[in-house]
């Protein structure tokens, strides 16, 4: 019973202590939880950018059409006798054929049917509505549909493709290049803050050291302060971002561009990132910790 109150005196004392540091040393206190923050909120802003291009790039597989015109000499039966020759294409994941009649009668509709007067559906020509599987694959999907026997000709919205692609390459390659500089960052400005503490406490060590503390006991409680700031500024980070995008959201829904792309819902991602930027905040506080106090517990 007597060891078990011990330790928990030893656990407050440890943290009363790591909570100690942190106040006695507010600025680079201060400065540490907002350099993970920074940290933090970029990858995190980051992350929900790149979600939200996927999530376009996968509408625009889903509405992203190929369009493969039948050759005229074919006849409708003919035509539909090419649904498997077109599905066996690689990247088409499904087909839909639309006949000339089908044809003139969606134009029709579209405009001015009195242009359609004098106009029969010969004049059109049977075809197959192709959706891919991976829109970044639109280009040799078009040039493998032309070398279907009976396809005359193939239209394909490439620069759609093209464009959302490059983007979240692009998205993807900055944001894990920021990410890791300012982990690197944020390590270093930790372990800095730490060392502080550990200076101004360098004779308290020295006789902890003497009369027999050990290593553990003396490195608790800056790794318990390091958790704490690395809590306080994964906490805040989420906040940040959450509120951010959110603001920008409803910035973009109410305005134009609402009409024109769905945004991803904040809920979708809420717990797992919360989950995440507690863990790197953890993880980078106690990191910082250990670096900055190790020094003082070497033989």
């Amino acid at each position: 019973m007597g060891t078990t109150h011990m330790r928990l005196n030893n656990i407050g004392y440890l943290t009363k202590e790591g909570f100690k540091g942190i106040f006695k040393h507010g600025f680079m206190s201060f400065a540490s939880v907002t350099i993970i923050m920074a940290c933090l909120l970029i990858m995190g802003v980051f992350t929900l950018l790149a979600m939200n291009i996927n999530s376009i790039i996968s509408e625009l597989e889903q509405q992203n059409e190929i369009v493969a015109f039948v050759d005229d000499s074919y006849t409708e039966a003919e035509a539909k006798g090419l649904k498997n020759a077109v599905l066996s294409v690689n990247n088409v994941e499904s087909v839909e054929f639309v006949t000339r009649q089908e044809a003139m009668d969606t134009f029709a509709e579209d405009y001015d049917s009195g242009l359609f007067d004098e106009i029969d559906a010969t004049t059109f020509r049977d075809r197959y509505i192709v959706h891919v599987t991976d829109i970044s694959k639109t280009a040799q999907t078009k040039d493998d549909l032309e070398e279907v026997e009976g396809i005359a000709k193939v239209n394909a919205h490439l620069e759609y493709a093209d464009g959302f692609i490059k983007v979240r390459n692009v998205v993807s390659i900055i944001s894990g290049i920021l990410v890791l500089i300012l982990a690197v960052v944020s390590v270093f400005i930790m372990s800095n803050t730490i060392k502080l503490a550990t200076f101004t406490r360098r004779e308290e060590i020295a006789i902890m050291r003497m009369v027999g503390a050990t290593n553990s006991f003396i490195r608790m409680p800056f790794i318990i302060e390091g958790l704490i700031l690395g809590i306080l500024g994964g906490g805040l980070a989420f906040l940040a971002v959450w509120g951010l995008y959110e603001a920008v959201c409803s910035h973009l829904l109410d305005g134009v561009v609402g009409g024109l792309i769905s945004v991803v819902p904040f809920s979708t991602i809420m717990w797992p990132m919360l989950a995440v930027f507690l863990g790197v905040g953890i993880i980078v506080g106690v990191f910082g910790g250990n670096i900055a106090i190790r020094n003082y517990l070497k033989v």
